[in-house]
């Protein structure tokens, strides 16, 4: 395909993503609605699922890590590596519920918080509260902000200021760092 053809098709997923309103249909409009979404996020948790707080730390050696992890989960949330963009199935999961850390359960996101940004990662405007710790990451050079469960330390992806309104966050998630529990599930 040449370049010019190329440049068309950017052009026209872009219209597309404007004409079916996909990535901002469910925005919210103000931050006091983010906060009512931060809140409420226990809504979207199936009923009887017991979930771990953040200060209920889990701390396992490298050798406990690597039983209870697959290969690519391993070297995402305890190496600090990064899934191929549009690799997780979790991209295109649209039910009511709950996105949890693969490694330790803790819950970290909701589907409401949930956008369709584009870049081939699970990516959320938001997350629920004081679920992650941040650090400065340079390893490509420029500064980026990347962040981490709380509960059990595992790398789940960066968070930039090209997210949509009213948050401007774009909280960019390996999928293979997270489960999806749907809010139909029993416990």
């Amino acid at each position: 395909m040449t370049r010019r053809g190329v440049l068309w098709s950017l052009l026209g997923a872009g219209f597309w993503t404007v004409l079916t309103g996909r990535g901002s249909a469910a925005q919210p409009a103000s931050m006091k609605q983010v906060e009512e979404l931060q809140k409420n996020w226990r809504a979207l948790l199936a009923d009887g699922v017991k979930v771990p707080l953040p200060s209920e730390a889990l701390k396992l050696s490298k050798e406990e890590w690597g039983k209870r992890l697959d290969a690519a989960q391993f070297y995402v949330l305890r190496a600090e590596g990064t899934e191929r963009p549009g690799a997780s199935s979790l991209n295109n999961e649209k039910r009511p519920g709950i996105f949890a850390c693969v490694g330790c359960n803790l819950p970290l996101f909701t589907s409401e918080m949930k956008y369709e940004s584009g870049t081939g990662w699970p990516s959320f405007f938001t997350t629920i509260p004081g679920v992650f710790g941040t650090t400065t990451d340079y390893k490509l050079i420029l500064p980026r902000t990347e962040y981490h469960c709380m509960r059990c330390g595992g790398h789940h992806g960066h968070v930039f200021n090209d997210g949509p309104a009213p948050t401007g966050k774009r909280w960019c998630n390996n999928g293979v760092a997270l489960k999806f529990i749907p809010k139909s599930a029993k416990g």
